[in-house]
């Protein structure tokens, strides 16, 4: 062959492989595209939900009219001044019915709700999540921003360190149960599997009961002690004791069922016939393992960690409650007393786009991690 049809045929490959770089980059960019178009609009939809149940369908704005009328009512018979004690009681009803239509006309409830719902809606996608009516935040505003912004840290620390314990024990302990398939310990893991249907709330008060009513051991609940200790190294320490009970009730609440769930997929895999046949070729038990047990299962530990890291933002209200820890779950769980509508709207708002990205990257990594994942419907037969 000749040194031109060698330098043709190379030139030809190196066009070929240009046109597949071209065309792989335009349909992951055609796919990535499209995802976003769906989530976005899937995020409008639940937002919007989530602004009509906030809302009751409108019968808080009743709530809040017989709230502002009350209010007014009070404050006008109970004014001492010499020009109120002149007004008869039709006057003082008739100046009543004024000011309080200045003050529903004054925060937009004059207009329909349907109207002013696509507003709210505007807002939140935008994440102008404007002002609360009756919460505060600890530096005394009633920005929903700030309000959430003073929650978020409790609610990293507590499911941060919590969440991410429970993911490594869960991972180690179902790898290690599915190498002792069969033995006690698989057996009680089996067993106990069944304990996670119960929350982490409904441990913690048993946890409560054990560790802090009788044996006195760790406090009841809050995030540091009152007053909180002056030097860091005390301060450290006191947030620790208030963090073992609340993160303790998160890991026993899933540790069994996760264990389960991440042993199933191991032994899945590792009854696969190209497991048997990289077993007669004599590899050994750790090459098989991470090359032919563990990539397999990647992208399922990949969506669980992922999942996590939204419940890491969120927080659980029930045991924030529980516990009386101050984060994201207890705001909400107070704003829900309070008819706070905006801090309602703006926890979800975040956890609706924080669930789009997490949906919209897990795409991506599995088409990464797993060859058997195509972007955008490529002929897997090629």
């Amino acid at each position: 062959m000749s040194d031109a049809t060698l330098t043709m045929g190379a030139k030809g490959e190196a066009r070929e492989k240009g046109r597949s770089g071209s065309s792989t980059a335009a349909r992951v960019a055609k796919y990535a595209g499209v995802r976003l178009v769906v989530l976005f609009f899937t995020v409008v939809v639940g937002i919007y939900l989530v602004v009509l149940v906030a809302n009751m369908g409108g019968y808080v704005d009743e709530i809040r009219r017989g709230a502002i009328r009350e209010q007014v009512s009070i404050a006008v018979f109970a004014d001492e001044s010499a020009e109120m004690r002149d007004l008869t009681a039709e006057e003082k009803r008739d100046l009543i019915e004024e000011r309080v239509a200045l003050e529903v006309k004054r925060i937009g409830l004059d207009r329909p709700f349907i109207i002013r719902s696509f507003g709210f809606l505007r807002n939140a996608i935008t994440l102008d999540l404007g002002f609360a009516t009756d919460m505060v935040s600890d530096s005394g505003s009633k920005l929903v921003r700030l309000i959430l912004l003073e929650r978020l840290p409790p609610t990293l620390l507590l499911w941060g360190a919590a969440n991410i314990t429970l993911f490594l024990v869960a991972l180690f302990l179902g790898l290690f149960l599915s190498r002792k398939y069969g033995s006690p310990l698989d057996k009680a893991v089996i067993a106990l599997a069944p304990t996670s249907s119960a929350p982490a709330w409904f441990y913690g008060l048993f946890l409560i009961l054990i560790f802090a009513a009788v044996l006195r051991l760790l406090p009841f609940g809050g995030m540091v002690a009152a007053p909180p200790p002056e030097s860091t190294a005390m301060y450290a320490l006191s947030l620790l004791e208030h963090l073992i009970l609340p993160a303790s009730a998160i890991v026993i609440s899933s540790i069994f069922l996760q264990a389960y769930n991440f042993r199933t997929f191991f032994l899945i895999y590792s009854s696969e016939d190209y497991v048997e046949m990289a077993k007669a070729k004599g590899l050994s038990d750790r090459d098989i393992e991470r090359r032919y047990v563990l990539r397999p299962v990647l992208p399922t530990i990949i969506t669980q960690f992922a999942l996590l890291l939204i419940y890491v933002w969120m927080g659980a209200t029930i045991l924030e409650t529980v516990f009386n820890w101050p984060g994201l779950g207890r705001t909400l769980f107070q704003a829900i007393g309070l008819y706070d509508t905006p801090v309602i709207v703006g926890s979800q708002v975040i956890f609706a786009y924080l669930l789009a990205v997490t949906v919209f990257f897990l795409d991506i990594i599995y088409a990464l991690v797993d060859p058997r994942v195509r972007i955008g419907g490529e002929d897997r037969t090629r």
